[in-house]
């Protein structure tokens, strides 16, 4: 079974390209709320949590305050490197635990910070969403009622897109210009031919 990480900055829409993959059939993992189940399920995470942040970042029924964790983490650098630290190895943890039990001939792992968290590195294939930049920002803006700037700043907080390119193996560009289904029935081809000369 092949293994595929898709990633995009914000606004990219590469939750849209997973979907379309998801009615090709193929599993799709999405880190992000992987990651944030994990902080509610997991019994170690939970006491490495409450050790390195306190444990009134848990309600009294055991649900994680995420506003609480987001206070401490804020614009603290050194906070937020610890949390990933801890979170990101149990979420990995919980992408290998998934696949284990899907039986098709490739699977994705749709994450945020696939790059940057190094967890492309355990796939056979990564693939960016890739979105002009000012068609970015318009997509958050309407989306999630936010100004440019506040947009802006979040984009400033990710691994610059160039980089991105130069690391992942395939491209899905999301311009409104270019159709998304014949470039990801593209790739879905020649992910199913690979999976099988594998095998054969």
């Amino acid at each position: 079974m092949l293994k595929v990480g898709i990633t995009g900055g914000i606004g990219s829409g590469k939750t849209t390209v997973c979907k379309i993959f998801e009615v090709l059939r193929v599993p799709v993992f999405y880190a992000d709320d992987a990651a944030k189940s994990v902080m509610n399920t997991d019994p170690e995470l939970i006491s490495a949590l409450k050790s390195e942040f306190g444990n009134e970042i848990y309600s009294d029924e055991g649900i994680l305050d995420r506003k609480a964790l987001a206070s401490i983490v804020f614009n603290n650098k050194e906070a937020l490197a610890k949390l990933n630290g801890l979170v990101h190895p149990a979420a990995i943890q919980a992408f290998e635990d998934w696949s284990g039990v899907q039986g098709s001939p490739y699977v994705i792992k749709e994450a945020a910070i696939l790059f940057e968290s190094g967890s492309y590195k355990d796939c056979d294939y990564t693939v960016l969403v890739y979105t002009p930049q000012d068609l970015r920002v318009r997509r958050v803006m309407e989306r999630d009622g936010v100004t440019a700037e506040q947009v802006l700043t979040r984009i400033d907080k990710q691994m610059p897109e160039e980089q991105k390119r130069e690391l992942a193996d395939f491209e899905i560009v999301n311009d409104g210009k270019r159709p998304l289904l014949p470039q990801v029935l593209e790739l879905h081809e020649y992910f199913l031919r690979t999976e099988k000369g594998i095998h054969e």
